[in-house]
Order: C-alpha cells, then sequence, then structure tokens
C-alpha cells in the first residue's frame, strides 16, 4: 500500500455501501433538508443493521489501532445536529470498542470570553487530530456560522465569507494529512418533541432538559434553512458532508460507522 498517498486520493477511491451513497451531499446541492428522509432505513430492519454494526464497529477498531500504530495520518470527525439529534448517543456507540489512548471527543460549548476576543476558528484548530489520532467533535466551528447566523448576528455576505474560511480552513487540514468526514444527523420536528418530552417524563433523563431547548425549538425552520445553505457550500471531496436519517438510532449508528 502507497502510504504517501494524499487523504484526498484516499477518500475519492473509497468504496462507499451503494445504500449509503444518496447521503452525501454534493458541492452546490439543490437538496433542502425537506428532500431527505429522516426515517430512511435503506430496506434494513433493526435486527440486522445492529448485526451489522458489531462487525463494522469490531473493523473500526482494527484501522484505529494501525492508524495510532503507525502514526503518521489523522482523522477529523466532525457531528452537527439539532437539539436531541444524537450526537452523544452516536459518538458512544461507534467509538466505543476503539482504544480511548487514540481517540479524543471536543465538545464545543458557547465561546468564552477569552475565545471570542480571537478570530473564531482559534479555539478550534487548537483541537485538531494529532498525527495518529481521531479527533471526534461533537459541534464544531459550523456552530460559528448557523448560531449567529439564525440571531442575525452576522449577515448574509458575513455568511458567505465564514464559508469561504472554512472551506480554506479545511483545505488546509486536508493538505496536511487530515482526512474530514462531516455528519449532520438528521431528525424529524416530531421526532425531536418525541425527545424532549422523554427527557422531562423520564427522571433518569431530566438532567438532559435544559428550558433553552425549548426556547431554541422556536428557531427550528430558521436552522434548517441555515443548514440548507450551509452543507453544499462547505461539502468538497476533502471534506464531504454526509445527511444521515437519524430517526431510527440503530440506523443512525450503522450509516455513521
Amino acid at each position: 500500500m502507497n502510504i504517501r498517498r494524499s487523504s484526498t486520493d484516499l477518500l475519492a477511491e473509497a468504496e462507499l455501501p451503494e445504500a449509503f451513497r444518496p447521503f452525501r451531499v454534493a458541492r452546490h446541492d439543490k437538496r433542502s433538508l425537506r428532500d431527505w428522509d429522516t426515517e430512511e432505513t435503506c430496506g434494513l430492519d433493526s435486527e440486522s443493521a445492529r448485526s451489522r454494526f458489531g462487525e463494522v464497529t469490531a473493523l473500526l477498531a482494527e484501522r484505529q489501532e494501525m492508524l495510532f500504530a503507525q502514526g503518521r495520518h489523522r482523522l477529523l470527525v466532525i457531528f452537527q445536529a439539532t437539539d436531541t439529534g444524537g450526537k452523544d448517543g452516536t459518538i458512544r456507540n461507534v467509538f466505543h470498542e476503539m482504544d480511548p489512548a487514540g481517540v479524543r471527543v471536543v465538545s464545543f460549548k458557547s465561546p468564552t470570553r477569552k475565545e471570542t476576543d480571537h478570530d473564531y476558528l482559534w479555539r478550534i484548530h487548537a483541537h485538531t487530530p494529532t498525527a495518529g489520532e481521531i479527533a471526534v467533535f461533537n459541534r464544531s466551528h459550523y456552530e460559528d456560522v448557523l448560531v449567529p447566523r439564525v440571531r442575525k448576528r452576522i449577515s448574509a455576505s458575513h455568511c458567505r465569507k465564514r464559508f469561504r474560511h472554512i472551506r480554506h480552513f479545511e483545505r488546509m487540514l486536508s493538505d496536511e494529512g487530515t482526512t474530514i468526514v462531516k455528519f449532520f444527523l438528521h431528525i424529524s420536528r416530531d421526532e425531536q418533541q418525541r425527545r424532549l418530552q422523554a427527557r422531562i417524563d423520564d427522571p433518569r433523563r431530566n438532567w438532559k432538559f435544559h428550558p433553552a431547548d425549548l426556547k431554541e425549538r422556536n428557531h427550528w425552520s430558521a436552522y434548517q434553512r441555515a443548514y440548507d445553505d450551509l452543507l453544499p457550500a462547505t461539502s468538497r471531496m476533502h471534506a464531504p458532508w454526509y445527511v444521515i436519517p437519524a430517526d431510527h438510532k440503530w440506523f443512525r449508528n450503522l450509516a455513521v460507522a
């Protein structure tokens, strides 16, 4: 194997399962999130999907061990979703077989005062993966495009500039040996309501509910429109976006794996 090939070449040559190809966002994709079925399962049932998932995660663990041992390549996995979209659960399930010494999960919250005193990518760059490492972003630099836009803190033209900044940033990471894969976990508004209600009804899950979740839900349509612009504008061969149907958690986990 020629280990000196770029991450872009490796990604272009990779054989994706045919059933999952439609989840990839093409450059300048004209589809909106309304066109993606959040309940899609590609004809699988939960039992067969969970069986296949076990096989895939075992293989991922082997590959991660090789990545860590070789110490040359880097992998950055980015997760974005609306509230209750399942980022935590996906990360917990997909990466659970891997050696934690080679996997680092970073959860980006609202920026601190120190972070806002710098450019918006400053806090992100420090957490990108090192050689041999997998870095998993639970939310990411894309929050600095989504939230300011929905809250009308930046103009449409400023938003487009940030798309350009992010494309250049990810291009640089790729050129320096980082493979980038980005997942948007796509749930329906009805499914979000069910999950929020479950957090209220189940005492063991009360800690996951915050009144601010209901406030953010009022901006559902605005966030959907923001993602409609963001995904095709920042999906490239070296840093592709995948829209993962996430109403069914068992299918979501398999598709990401």
